[in-house]
């Protein structure tokens, strides 16, 4: 499932672009590794250069990643895949795509393309390296960043799932068994091979004495055996929702409440019957919804004075399910939205909004757990 992105910086060709936490506390010690490098090279550089040259190779070091993640986009977009946006990790970044490839020879494609171009970036600043020596600072820049680019096209090719080689190596299952959850899963298992291998290869190096390589060694073995773990599970999601739409799983039971109630008897209704969301209607037809962080964001002196209609959240502003759409895409929008329940409706005109059930996060998880327990069915279309 999709988790929190992070901060968001920016958006490039339409791509919103994230960073994840971990990468922040990456750039601030590779900036600092890199500063006290140069001072130990450069002694004739003032410490004005020695800082400037960490922080501006850490800047195209970052992005040289988000290069990389672009080409993984670029790509899918050919295949008409949608690109939802680009987050930045402790070991690289991750380019969330709307759907999976259809094709195995897709998913090669797009797996391929993030260390070729790391790859190709590398060729560039090594070619920079021969018009300037390293005693410069476009030099020693250069130096540092084509061997970076180089060394991250390595990693993202070993078979560990889901880094690109783990991806192209389920691109290649894939080919061959012709079963996508099945290649998901042998790509998955090598992915924690490839984890585990890299956290006892860093206990065994901390052990040697070489303490700094060692942990940061485990440390990407352990965010990569999590990742992995992580991406086997949405095959099991996807499996598990597969064939259901919110129509199969919706509530028909709507909690409803007038708009023209105040927000004093509002809140004895959600007190009275412990439902913390309601939508708000006229005549059955959907102008809004209110919950209990809506309530509690008014002054509570100011509830017997003001309508729900005054608080609540206009439909416009609502996410909202159509009774066909696919379970596993409105969970997924669910969760990005952090919101924990949808109206479903019959249309979406804007005088047609005819509310035939809610559907809820616990009502799928629910579901879900059904289907485990039952083993896999057959979907019904």
């Amino acid at each position: 499932m999709p988790i929190s992105p992070g901060l968001r910086i920016g958006r490039i060709l339409g791509i919103p672009i994230y960073v994840h936490a971990s990468w922040v506390i990456i750039f601030v010690l590779i900036t600092m590794s890199l500063a006290m490098q140069f001072t130990a090279e450069h002694p004739q550089w003032t410490t004005v250069e020695h800082w400037t040259a960490g922080i501006i190779t850490s800047l195209l070091f970052f992005a040289s990643v988000v290069f990389h993640e672009l080409s993984h986009s670029m790509v899918a977009r050919i295949y008409k895949i949608r690109v939802i946006s680009i987050t930045l990790f402790v070991f690289g970044g991750v380019a969330r795509l709307g759907r999976e490839p259809s094709k195995a020879i897709q998913e090669f494609n797009i797996a391929i393309a993030g260390p070729i171009a790391s790859l190709f970036l590398a060729a560039c600043f090594y070619g920079l390296t021969i018009f300037f020596p390293y005693s410069q600072m476009t030099g020693a820049l250069a130096t540092w960043l084509w061997q970076t680019n180089a060394a991250l096209a390595i990693f993202n090719l070993l078979p560990g799932f889901p880094l690109d080689g783990g991806r192209v190596f389920r691109a290649m299952v894939w080919g061959v068994t012709k079963d996508f959850a099945r290649a998901t899963k042998i790509a998955g298992m090598s992915g924690k091979l490839v984890a585990y291998g890299m956290i006892l290869l860093g206990a065994w190096l901390a052990m040697k004495g070489q303490w700094t390589s060692g942990l940061w060694l485990a440390f990407i073995g352990w965010f990569l055996l999590n990742a992995a773990q992580e991406s086997v599970a949405q095959v099991a999601i996807r499996e598990t929702l597969s064939g259901l739409h919110a129509a199969d799983v919706m509530s028909h039971e709507v909690p409803t409440v007038a708009r023209d109630i105040s927000l004093e008897d509002y809140g004895k209704e959600v007190a009275r019957t412990g439902r913390r969301c309601h939508l708000v209607t006229t005549d059955d037809r959907l102008v809004g919804m209110m919950n209990v962080n809506t309530l509690n964001a008014v002054p509570r002196n100011e509830w017997g004075n003001m309508s729900v209609q005054g608080a609540m959240i206009p439909r416009e502003k609502i996410l909202w399910a159509r009774p066909d759409e696919p379970l596993l895409g409105l969970l997924e929008r669910l969760v990005s939205a952090d919101v924990n329940q949808m109206p479903v409706v019959s249309d979406t005109d804007n005088d047609g909004a005819h509310i035939i059930g809610m559907i809820t996060r616990d009502s799928i998880l629910r579901v879900m757990q059904a289907r485990t327990e039952v083993g896999s069915l057959s979907p019904t279309r």
